[in-house]
């Protein structure tokens, strides 16, 4: 898929329904003792893949006019079931907690190439700590456990049904905090529920807040110890030293999931881009979504966000400014910052990017090999980034005084851009061709895992409809 340069008109747009609420709401359906209505479900693949394995473990569900209405609470048989969620690192390990937290038959369960590459040796580690018995899937018919007990723990794993009894876990610092969410939710189901104590400060503590938000809208009960931290934007959401979730019904009920922030920064970076105005639709500043600081960063680089009733909007300010920030909080988001910022009038430095290393793909490397191929300067580490503006005509780029990013940017250069099946990369640079023109996108389906839509919302951006 190619682009030429081009300006977007005012607009508004809402954006789909977030992808993490999404997937922690279906797994509290799931375990809730009743029907749970969710109105605003992404329909994504990572959904789609989540919905499918909790179908297979006896969970079923109905479609009333646009909301999903989840029946909880079954038990699976006794017989083996085997689940594939493909490139989801949160639905996967979502679903190792959920299998092990339901009584039943054993769960095997599988994913894509990527995912079975992406870490679980942590949460592994955790669900046995809580008595899960979890362990990596035979590869031969004479292999005995203590010799699958040895396997590297990777994709496929095979989940002893209701094994997990909780109780208290100490937790340092991990690579991921996909697995500590997964306990959190799960929790309440438990014999033992769960007692968090964090020896370190959480790594992605934005996503475990968002996990408290999405266990309180479905009525559950819980308590938090915090410790004193600095307030910055890389602390916000963190502090937590404790988090204690009893055993406890999950009622059911209807819960409205709120437009994914996440996939909101797109359409936010292009009105910048491009020298226009986006209007948010439904989507607060006050939200527990993490990737709504990417809006604090926008106006921190010269774009003006502004609250409209339940609605933000975004427009470009005279120029777009080079700012060092730490993205640790909004890890999805960091993509788009990334390409943002090679159309600056200055270097940003972004740091906080550990996590983005085990992503769908390597998000610093891709990131940097495509605005390298695009002829920007961009040096990185284990953990950061510093991102140089493109090869200018001018010193710097105004997006207000210029018709367009193409006056100062080179418009002749064509550039195919290598997605590495990453939805993330595929939207971001998608966002970066609309403003300098001459990038196409291969493997432009990439971005079925969490926006389908979203070339026909690019279209109606462009358009101003």
């Amino acid at each position: 898929m190619a682009f030429t340069s081009q300006a977007i008109r005012a607009a508004a747009i809402r954006v789909p329904g977030s992808k993490s609420l999404s997937n922690r709401h279906l797994i509290l359906a799931a375990l809730a003792r009743g029907s749970t209505r969710l109105r605003g479900l992404l329909a994504c693949d990572d959904c789609d893949r989540l919905l499918a394995a909790l179908d297979a473990c006896a969970i079923s569900h109905r479609v009333d006019g646009g909301d999903l209405i989840i029946d909880g609470g079954a038990d699976r048989s006794e017989r083996d079931t085997t689940v594939n969620l493909g490139d989801g690192g949160t639905p996967t390990r979502f679903m190792l907690a959920f299998a092990a937290a339901q009584r039943g038959g054993a769960c095997i369960i599988d994913a894509s190439a990527r995912m079975r590459e992406r870490p679980v040796a942590e949460g592994v580690a955790m669900l046995r700590a809580l008595g899960g018995e979890i362990h990596a899937e035979n590869h031969g018919e004479n292999q005995g456990m203590a010799e699958s007990m040895r396997l590297p723990m990777r994709l496929p794993m095979r989940v002893r049904g209701g094994s997990l009894r909780g109780g208290r876990i100490d937790i340092g610092a991990t690579a991921s905090s996909q697995f500590v969410s997964a306990l959190m939710l799960v929790a309440p189901a438990l014999a033992d529920g769960i007692d968090i104590h964090f020896t370190d400060e959480p790594t992605s503590a934005s996503y475990l807040e968002l996990s408290l938000a999405a266990l309180a809208a479905a009525g559950v009960n819980f308590e938090v110890v915090r410790r004193p931290v600095l307030l910055s934007a890389a602390s916000v959401g963190g502090g937590l030293a404790r988090i204690t979730i009893a055993p406890q019904p999950i009622a059911g009920g209807t819960i409205d999931i709120e437009p994914d922030a996440s996939s909101a920064v797109y359409p936010a970076a292009a009105a910048v881009l491009c020298g226009s105005t986006v209007t948010l639709e439904g989507l607060a500043r006050h939200s527990a979504q993490p990737d709504i600081g990417f809006l604090d960063d926008l106006a921190m680089r010269g774009a003006r966000v502004e609250v409209v009733g339940n609605a933000t909007r975004v427009s470009a300010g005279k120029s777009l400014r080079g700012h060092d920030a730490n993205y640790a909080r909004m890890p999805d988001a960091a993509v788009m910052a990334m390409v943002l910022a090679a159309c600056a009038d200055g270097p940003s430095l972004f740091t906080g990017l550990a996590t983005l290393r085990v992503k769908e793909s390597d998000r610093i490397a891709a990131v940097a090999t495509g605005l390298r191929a695009l002829g920007a300067t961009v040096e990185t580490g284990d953990d950061w980034a510093r991102i140089h503006p493109l090869p200018a005509r001018n010193s710097a780029i105004n997006t207000r005084e210029s018709a367009s990013l193409t006056a100062a940017i080179n418009p002749a250069m064509k550039v195919a851009i290598d997605t590495v099946n990453d939805h993330r990369i595929a939207m971001a640079f998608a966002i970066l061709g609309l403003a300098r023109g001459g990038v196409s996108i291969a493997n432009p389906g990439c971005v079925g895992k969490s926006w389908p839509g979203f070339w026909t919302s690019l279209d109606l951006l462009r358009s101003g409809t």
